[in-house]
């Protein structure tokens, strides 16, 4: 049987996303302190560190950390803090700070109250840590009077809301890593992994909904029949193999060659990821945000995803998201093509691993 090849919920970084962008304002001592007063000098870090460092000083900071970024330029970890007690501590850790207006309670405020009056489909939200707010996003899709709705829901939230327009329609990327074939639809084989020594892979969770039984072709030979699902709020699937034989855990890069992947990573905002999908094949991009809740135009609303600005199209879902060799997110959905670009979703790994208590074989 040919062997199954794929390609890579959430970095929370002291309770936001890490971006890799530059920052105005950033917070710095003064070069003219007193010479009583200890000076330091921002750490130069990966966005993988920076990460770490993030979330490190997120749990001693408690209520007074507001959200991190990756500063890629000067390679620095740049801290939201709510006063100056809080950025000394910041700066002592090696970090940058910036005091900023919003807590991150106040931003998850922000967030239950789009959950609660504005769940709209074709619309999605996650916090920003570079404009200290919370982004809505809205398809298309979104006219008359749930334009309205929504845009006084965000209106209403003042300074801690900030609303945008997407050109294409958020929606499962179904139709169809390497392709995989069922009774009336596509998708693609997200990573090959194994549970209890057997050999399983993952895939999005919309898709085993939707079908049962795996074909390697259309109208083909049987490779694997659904062992677990969780399709809304979630977006992953394990699909065991018919045969018991070992399947390597690598990605399809459509060019004769694979990307052999060892473990599995959490996602930081600014980290370049490559996408691998039967329709699409290899595409590159950024991941832009974390945590986000995206309300599927057909009402499936899905939350803890991975934001990005890697393409897809219909038939790439639970294509393999990966970095190198870390297996990074399994993709879900969004709006546009590989033509005009567009916002793409991607569930986390990790989270599905835990779930099925698989692991990367």
């Amino acid at each position: 049987m040919k062997h199954r090849r794929m390609s890579r919920k959430r970095a929370v970084l002291a309770g936001s996303a890490v971006v890799a962008l530059v920052a105005t304002g950033v917070t710095f001592q003064s070069a003219n302190a007193s010479d009583d007063v200890p000076q330091f000098t921002a750490r130069t870090l990966d966005a993988a560190a920076a990460g770490k460092l993030a979330t490190g000083l997120g749990e001693d900071l408690g209520a007074d950390a507001a959200g991190a970024y990756y500063d890629a330029t000067a390679r620095n970890l740049v801290m939201n803090v709510v006063d100056e007690a809080a950025a000394e501590q910041v700066r002592q850790a090696g970090g940058k700070a910036r005091v900023v207006q919003n807590s991150l309670a106040e931003l998850k405020s922000a967030r239950q109250t789009l959950t609660g009056k504005a769940t709209i489909p074709g619309t999605s939200w996650a916090v920003d840590p570079v404009g200290n707010k919370v982004v809505v996003t809205a398809d298309r899709t979104v006219k008359g009077d749930a334009w309205r709705q929504l845009s006084s829901v965000v209106e209403g939230l003042g300074g801690k809301a900030e609303l945008k327009r997407s050109a294409g329609e958020f929606k499962p990327f179904i139709a169809g890593g390497d392709a995989i074939w069922g009774n009336g639809g596509r998708c693609s084989l997200g990573f090959n992994v194994v549970k209890g020594g057997e050999p399983y892979f993952l895939t999005a969770g919309h898709c085993t909904e939707a079908i049962s039984s795996w074909l390697d072709s259309q109208g083909g030979a049987e490779i694997g029949t659904n062992a677990g699902s969780s399709f809304p709020d979630n977006d992953y699937g394990l699909v065991k193999y018919t045969s018991g034989t070992a399947h390597p855990s690598e990605v399809d890069l459509y060019d004769g060659s694979t990307q052999p992947i060892t473990k599995a990573g959490e996602a930081t905002v600014g980290m370049t990821v490559t996408r691998s999908g039967s329709t699409t094949q290899v595409h590159d991009g950024e991941v832009t945000g974390l945590d986000a809740t995206v309300n599927y135009g057909n009402g499936d609303i899905v939350n803890g995803l991975i934001q990005t600005t890697v393409c897809a199209e219909p038939g790439d879902s639970g294509g393999s998201l990966f970095a190198g060799d870390t297996a990074i997110g399994l993709t879900s959905g969004g709006s546009g093509d590989c033509s005009s670009g567009g916002e793409t979703f991607f569930q986390p790994v990790p989270e599905a691993l835990s779930a099925f208590g698989a692991e990367i074989g």
